[in-house]
Parts: C-alpha cells; structure tokens; sequence
C-alpha cells in the first residue's frame, strides 16, 4: 500500500525568523504522522532546515535542481550540494519553472534523471493550463509531460520517483478541481506508468497540486489514486499544514 506523502513548497517565500516560527509550529503539534512529511524550500534555509528538522519525522528538499554537477553555472545548485545539506526530495518541472523559465518537457525529464543519480527523490511535476483544459487537451499535455520522464528512466528507477499533478489555472487563483476532476488524472497518469512498470506504477505516490487546503483536503486525499499533496500558500501557516497532514 502507498504511503501517503504531504510535501509543502514554500516557493519564493520565508526568512530566518519567520521560518523558525513556521517549522517549531510544526514539530511542536505534529507527533508521530501516519504519512510521509516534507517541506522544500528556498535553497538559502536549507541548513536552517537540517538544524531544525534533523530530530524530527519531517523531511527536507530543494524546489529545482541543475542538469549540471558543476562548473561555470553561476545561479545552479547542483543535486551533490541539496544532498550535502540533507535534502531528500527536489521539485522538478514546477508549472512556474516551465512558465516563467521556459523549462521543457525534456528539460524536466532530464532534472528528475539527475536528482535520481544525485539520491533525491525527483517530485515530478505535470500539469495543464485553463485554455488546455477548455481545449480538451489535458491528457495529451499531461501524458506528454510523464512520458518524457518515462523515456529517460529504466522500470528499475521508476518507482523512486512522486509524481505530482498541479492543474496550473488551480494555483493560487483559488480554484480548485473538484475531487472526482483531479482523479480523473490521476487515474490516467497511474496508467502511463503501469505501461512503463506495472509494479512501480502501484508504489508511485502522485500528489495533487492544485491549492489544496483544510476544508478540501479530506475529499480529494479519499480519492484511490490521490496519494497526498503538493502544498503552497497553506504550507506557510503551520495550523494549515498540520490540517491537511491529519487529514492524509
């Protein structure tokens, strides 16, 4: 059975003493959780997250990773460097990396491949934009996205990899797909990977990235295929975390 797994990305956001509020909140009420817990936050507070979390059940990450191991990319950080601060998990292809960086399909593809080989475990990112959705054209945006991935990994590497689903017209716009939308998608990515490895596809949680928060999580966590979240804006106020992590 899948374990569960609530990932909060704190995207550009937090300082050092806003952080330490933050985390302290969540060790404080989070107690032994029934699923996996992980934060990935801006490179900067990687060492503040290992001191603070090291004695705890809450894991660490990176929010991107370069295709490089190192040399002249001024601005990268490199799969050895997240390790080095005892990152576990790295976001890849987050819908805002391929929008405002212009990240392609095999870009991403290529970053989860690496995070692999660096030890992390590569959350990848898939989505669909409203005009793609309207247009009938998520499964084909979103298919295109896994099979990528898909292409560069042996089935033996398949199943260290989370999957995650964010419609982006869902991000931060208060939107959100209702339960049965999201599994839908869900269901279908669960599909692409049994075609690569059935066995892995059955192990692969793939999280819902779409603003998911208190009053919505217990509905689409009910979901067969919908093995956890991808949290935002709610990962930034620890009662709401902790909401959502009870609720998985």
């Amino acid at each position: 059975m899948r374990r569960k797994l609530i990932a909060g990305n704190w995207k550009m956001n937090g300082s050092l003493a806003a952080n330490a509020v933050l985390l302290n909140g969540i060790k404080g009420e989070l107690g032994q959780p029934a699923c996996a817990v992980a934060v990935c936050v801006p490179a900067p507070y990687l060492a503040q997250c290992r001191a603070e979390l090291a004695e705890s059940p809450v894991a660490w990450g990176g929010q991107d990773v370069s295709v490089h191991e190192s040399g002249a990319y001024t601005g990268e950080i490199s799969g050895a460097m997240l390790t080095d601060f005892g990152a576990r998990y790295v976001i890849v292809g987050h819908s805002e990396r391929r929008t405002y960086h212009g990240e392609s399909n095999d870009l991403v593809a290529q970053k989860a491949n690496v995070a692999l080989g660096a030890g992390l475990t590569p959350i990848v990112c898939v989505g669909e934009s409203l005009d793609e959705r309207e247009s009938g054209r998520t499964s084909a945006v979103v298919g295109a996205q896994i099979d990528a991935v898909l292409a560069v990994l042996d089935p033996s590497e398949l199943s260290k990899i989370v999957v995650a689903y964010e419609p982006v017209w869902a991000i931060g716009t208060g939107k959100t797909a209702t339960p049965q939308m999201a599994q839908d998608v869900h269901a279908m990515l669960r599909t692409r990977l049994a075609d690569k490895s059935a066995e892995a596809a059955e192990l692969i949680p793939i999280l819902y990235g779409g603003s998911m928060k208190p009053d919505n999580a217990r509905e689409l966590l009910a979901m067969p295929d919908i093995d956890g979240g991808l949290i935002g804006g709610a990962s930034l106020k620890a009662a709401d975390f902790l909401a959502i992590v009870r609720a998985a």
